[in-house]
């Protein structure tokens, strides 16, 4: 386990840094508004320690009904035919955890309102910026409780499932139901514990008229209970981290994927211009190292232009090692390039030898070598073009500080921290394979 209160510092610290270097444009700042403002209180959460816990579910399954047994008393209002909650709600846990000041519990509206999808969309939201959250069951888990499950696991989220009303069964029974819920759960979610509670349990009572009533009794979350503190104790400092560099990190391919959109049309007007330049060069000159002399020079002048477009800096020395390490990337290519230009090369001077002995006649059936030439170094220069911004993207990633460099930082001190971030690692390789389709 991390040392959680100064390395939580520290990374507030480098996030904080990092955000004050991203150099918004007016447009930007505009289109992500609302992200930055999240982000920017959830780090102000980091920094103050600020725990959050969601009870998150379906209509009327118990959400608010558990909340008031974790308090020990009626804080959310309730509704048992129709489910009452209509908003977001969080009230402080009085509870002393070590390396947290405060803990939040938050209520929030049913996922399954078809009349209200408003609400099912804050419910999602609130349980996506929340530290953990509590999925309540009150029988076999449905698609939707399994489709919302398989949102949070993918965006890195700890969840624990909650089994609630448990006072209506037979224990033979309750274990029936909670292996039928874990056999249909989604492989992504086999290891995620299974809490049995009763929120709010029920029974009736006789009075000597003969009739009966239901009444409320004690509620049953003493094992829930010390599960949770249980984790907070020991983790919860550790979520509260996961949380807001999970935010950052989102919030950084987000802004990187609109920069590509607008800058893909640049990189490619600015390529096929460096591309026009060397297939200009190629075609009207029939020595082949001073073809090889210019291209090298172009391409590295391609590089430097792309790393300025991509905000990421570039000078002489980096530039030539990017270069050498996109001619081992490239190397087949290389090759067959420098055997059809040396080809093409031989063929052209031979020909302008030759011309005046055919009165120029031979320098005409040259002409078709020099388009050759020109295709070949069009089609190079594309590929490095590409090979060179995908490049920079990668290193932008790599670039410290960043949330993607720090996430790393962490799992690496954090096993359990890898286990939360196995499923959204794989979410986001497939947020950079977009990115890649953004590449000129």
């Amino acid at each position: 386990m991390m040392r959680s209160q100064p390395k939580g510092r520290a990374y507030s610290a480098l996030l904080k840094e990092w955000k004050e270097c991203l150099d918004l444009s007016p447009l930007e700042k505009v289109h992500f508004g609302g992200e930055i403002q999240a982000l920017s209180k959830q780090i102000y959460r980091l920094e103050n320690r600020h725990a959050r816990i969601a009870a998150f579910g379906r209509v009327g399954v118990g959400k608010s009904s558990l909340l008031n047994a974790l308090f020990g008393k009626k804080v959310f209002a309730t509704d048992i035919a129709h489910g009452f909650t209509r908003e977001a709600k969080g009230i402080q846990w009085n509870h002393s955890i070590a390396n947290l000041k405060s803990i939040e519990l938050v209520d929030t509206p049913g996922i399954n309102e078809i009349a209200s999808p408003d609400r099912d969309c804050l419910a999602l939201e609130v349980a996506l910026h929340s530290d953990l959250v509590l999925l309540i069951l009150d029988s076999d888990i449905t698609s939707v409780e399994i489709n919302a499950l398989q949102i949070l696991i993918n965006n890195g989220k700890p969840v624990l499932l909650i089994l609630n009303r448990c006072d209506q069964w037979e224990s033979n029974e309750i274990e029936k139901l909670v292996q039928s819920i874990k056999n249909r759960l989604p492989n992504i979610a086999k290891s995620i514990a299974i809490e049995t509670i009763s929120a709010a349990p029920r029974k009736a009572k006789t009075y000597s008229n003969g009739r009966s009533h239901s009444q409320e009794c004690e509620s049953d979350v003493y094992s829930l209970k010390n599960t949770l503190l249980n984790i907070l104790e020991k983790q919860g400092h550790t979520l509260l981290t996961l949380n807001t560099l999970r935010q950052a990190d989102s919030f950084h391919l987000s802004l990187k994927s609109g920069r590509l959109k607008r800058r893909k049309s640049e990189v490619q007007g600015l390529i096929g211009k460096f591309a026009t330049l060397k297939a200009s060069g190629v075609a009207v000159n029939p020595i082949l190292m001073f073809d090889l002399a210019a291209g090298l020079a172009l391409d590295t002048a391609l590089v430097i232009q792309l790393s300025k477009i991509y905000g990421f800096e570039l000078k002489g020395a980096s530039a030539r090692k990017l270069l050498q390490k996109l001619s081992m990337y490239n190397s087949l290519l290389g090759g067959v390039q420098l055997g059809i230009q040396c080809t093409l090369s031989v063929i052209q001077h031979l020909l302008f030898l030759a011309s005046p002995f055919t009165g120029g006649v031979s320098l005409i059936s040259s002409a078709p070598v020099a388009l050759a030439q020109a295709a070949v170094a069009i089609h190079t220069t594309k590929i490095t073009g590409r090979l060179a911004a995908e490049e920079l993207l990668q290193n932008s990633y790599r670039s410290v500080p960043n949330p993607t460099s720090i996430l790393r930082q962490l799992t690496r001190t954090n096993s359990q921290m890898s286990q939360y971030l196995l499923n959204w690692d794989m979410n986001n390789n497939k947020k950079k394979s977009f990115d890649k389709a953004l590449l000129p």
